[in-house]
């Protein structure tokens, strides 16, 4: 035991540790929404790693943009003293939308990144600053790239420069690199980031099947994957907002392939906190749909009525309940969050 301690202070990493010292406790970043949080980290209390990378991804206007600062929005309001570093690559982020959307303009920092290159330098050099303050001295901070689709690389706008069409075959490699140094980084300093992305059909498969764009290096590194597609939600014949379906293609923390929905707002608003805990409340049999009104309490009560006025019926004791409910519903094994394990006896009413 002397020799492993000795071997941990010679090495002189401050990041080594006996295994039975590792602290397991795993940290979250509330999405603004419980159904949203039960998928990602199998609670709805729970929700986005609050150390892994994220990944977020969808075909054109599915809401990645909205969704990644709705979940902006609720980390800097959870965290009064929190920051996040936004890194844009469309060009599309601008003040007038993150006020629009409720995110702090004094605590939150764009920076347009054009390249592979330039992200991954800019990203390890804020990170490396982070690092050097004392622990007790570091505010919560959030990154989120925006999106990985977009880059380029110093070679593709050379060759683009001197007129020659030749395809950078790097690019992949280049972004495997990045997040190769990025995420343990990530993972030291308690950075959570979420990283949007594009999908695209793969060609000759014989089920219709979406894949995500940029190689493999984003797939490796991210913790959880999210792909969402999403339809237009109505108050009376105005389009407020977007119901997006959430499918995990990839998780660490909670079963995969599941699917729920999720209400986005275009307003302030952003993610709909209650939204889905109905469906999810019925799978659990805490109430029936009869003829499209749930039964709580012995009354009949519409949908639209029970999410006008939410906390008269989602209370602390029935949250609690939806809570045991999503944890058999979308956690690994025996239903305690970021457990793993291979019991499926729960199978998903809401795919």
């Amino acid at each position: 035991m002397d020799f492993l301690k000795d071997i941990i202070k010679e090495v002189g990493d401050e990041y080594a540790q006996l295994a039975s010292d590792i602290d397991e406790t795993e940290s979250y970043v509330d999405t603004g929404s419980y159904i949203f949080n039960g998928l990602v980290s199998g609670s709805i209390l729970g929700g986005v790693s609050g150390n892994k990378i994220t990944a977020i991804a969808g075909e054109s206007s599915t809401g990645k943009t909205f969704f990644s600062l709705a979940v902006v929005k609720n980390f800097l309001d959870n965290n009064p003293d929190g920051m996040c570093i936004y890194f844009d690559t469309e060009a599309a982020v601008n003040k007038s939308l993150l006020a629009d959307r409720g995110v702090d303009l004094n605590r939150t920092v764009v920076m347009n990144v054009v390249t592979v290159e330039e992200f991954r330098s800019k990203a390890l050099k804020t990170v490396d600053r982070y690092l050097k303050d004392p622990i007790e001295d570091r505010k919560p901070l959030m990154f989120v790239l925006d999106s990985l689709g977009m880059l380029s690389t110093e070679k593709e706008i050379t060759d683009a420069l001197n007129d020659k069409q030749v395809r950078d075959m790097t690019k992949s490699q280049l972004i495997k690199g990045a997040f190769r140094m990025l995420t343990l980084k990530l993972g030291q300093a308690n950075i959570p980031m979420i990283v949007t992305n594009h999908t695209y059909d793969v060609i000759g498969s014989y089920v219709p099947t979406k894949e995500m764009g940029g190689g493999s290096g984003l797939k490796y590194a991210a913790s959880t994957i999210i792909y969402l597609s999403k339809k237009k939600e109505k108050d009376g014949t105005e389009i407020v907002g977007n119901i997006i379906k959430a499918k995990t293609a990839k998780s660490r923390l909670s079963k995969e392939n599941k699917t729920v929905e999720v209400r986005l707002y275009y307003d302030d608003r952003g993610l709909d906190r209650y939204y889905g805990l109905l469906e999810l409340g019925e799978i659990g049999g805490l109430w029936k749909n009869v003829a499209g009104r749930y039964v709580m309490d012995g009354k009949k009560v519409y949908a639209k009525a029970i999410y006008k006025e939410p906390e008269k019926y989602f209370t602390d004791k029935v949250l609690e309940q939806l809570d045991q409910i999503a944890k058999v519903e979308f956690s690994y094994g025996n239903g305690n969050i970021g457990t793993s394990g291979d019991d499926d006896s729960a199978e998903s009413d809401l795919q």
